[in-house]
Order: structure tokens, then sequence, then C-alpha cells
């Protein structure tokens, strides 16, 4: 059961990354702005990168992120090599986190400290799904 709520818990994760490429909802008067734009890049725009490169860099970057924790839920799930477990989970979470910190906005801390958590509990603490 925990392999199964942690390849869930991994999905979802890189999942809420998809929001990046979600159809923006209407703006509502005194709403918060929409944290998931590939358009601006609070690091990159300020050197003149504009959103024709800002855009295919996070898309590239999202598209990391995905397969990363994706081949980490299967091997957790034991229908991928168990080799691959922690590859993955440092793909997934060097993508998130790359992906998160230049499109950052003050919402997605908590995916970067979900980011941070998997790669030192796979990493540091040695630890794989029971």
């Amino acid at each position: 059961m925990i392999k199964v709520l942690v390849a869930l818990f991994l999905l979802a994760h890189a999942g809420i990354h998809a929001s990046f490429v979600s159809p923006r909802p209407a703006a509502t008067a005194g709403g918060p702005a929409w944290p998931f734009d590939l358009g601006r890049s609070w690091l990159l725009s300020p050197l003149g990168a504009g959103s024709e490169l800002t855009r295919p860099l996070g898309l590239a970057l999202l598209a990391v992120t995905l397969a990363g924790f994706a081949v980490a839920a299967l091997s957790a799930l034991g229908i991928g090599p168990a080799s691959l477990w922690v590859p993955s989970v440092i793909v997934g979470g060097v993508a998130s986190i790359a992906l998160l910190g230049l499109f950052f906005h003050p919402w997605l801390a908590l995916g970067v400290a979900i980011d941070i958590v998997l790669i030192w509990a796979v990493t540091i603490a040695d630890w794989q799904p029971a």
C-alpha cells in the first residue's frame, strides 16, 4: 500500500506542474494572480529573454519533470527497474526545482520544498518505498 501511495504522491506532484500549460482561469476582481506563467521569468526576462525563449525552456523542464516523476512512480510500484528509483527522483526533483525557480511565484515554494525533501530522502536518507 505504501508503494501505491508514494507513486500517487509523485504523480500528483508532477501533475500540478502541468498547470503551466493549462488554460489560465479568468481573472477576478481582487483575485490572486495565476502563479503558473511560462511567458515571463523573474530571472531571465530582465536579461532580455522573451516568451520565445522562456516558454520552450519551461516546456522542456516540464517534460523532464513529468518524465522523471513518472519513471520514479513506476519504479516505486515495481513496474520499472528498482535501479531507476533514485536517479528518476533526482532528475524529476532537479527539473522541478529549476522550473519552479525560473518561473517563481510565492505559491510555488511548497513545490520546491517537496522536491528538496524528495531529493534528500533518496540521497542522504537512502529511503525507498517499502
